[in-house]
């Protein structure tokens, strides 16, 4: 995993800055997400990893599911990557690019999960809450987990704020073993 990450920093970050130049940090966002969607999948992967399949061909196969809807500065980076043998790589690269672009666009993806639903009220309540806290636009999703018992687990890339019942109540369980 952390090879397959290494390997695909400075892809994510040539196609950050070259989406950021042209001004396309969401179409280049849909492309990788696209593609790299399209990777995952186990028979794709077979022909990828195929001796019999010359890069030409494979740039071929790539180039033909995108549909042509690609711009030729895109195109080029999907060829790119099959000649330096990258393409299984391209989930990494996409979630590598998605970070590159929320911390230009000041914004991060945050997960809310409680042990209930949350009313429209307490979601802005929450995304406010985070937003003063952050300094960053909140891009707020919400999950629902019954065995929370209550309270909410906040998650924010690598932060994770835990006020949920049921941690509360294993720390009072260790305090007073």
């Amino acid at each position: 995993m952390s090879q397959a990450i290494t390997a695909a920093r400075p892809y994510a970050q040539a196609a950050f800055e070259e989406a950021q130049k042209l001004g396309e940090l969401k179409g280049w966002s849909e492309m990788l997400c696209a593609i790299a969607a399209a990777v995952e999948n186990a028979d794709l992967q077979a022909v990828i990893r195929s001796p019999k399949m010359d890069a030409v061909k494979l740039a071929d196969l790539m180039l033909a599911l995108s549909g042509g809807k690609y711009s030729q500065i895109a195109q080029n980076f999907i060829k790119l990557l099959v000649e330096n043998n990258r393409l299984l790589v391209l989930p990494e690269i996409y979630a590598l690019f998605e970070t590159l672009r929320a911390e230009a666009e000041k914004s991060i993806d945050v997960v809310v999960t409680s042990a209930y639903d949350l009313s429209d009220a307490q979601k802005q309540k929450v995304a406010a809450a985070l937003k003063v806290k952050m300094g960053r636009e909140i891009k707020l999703s919400c999950e629902t987990k019954r065995e929370l018992l209550g309270g909410i687990v906040i998650r924010a890339g690598d932060k994770v704020i835990d006020g949920s019942a049921r941690t509360r109540l294993s720390e009072l369980a260790v305090a007073l073993a």
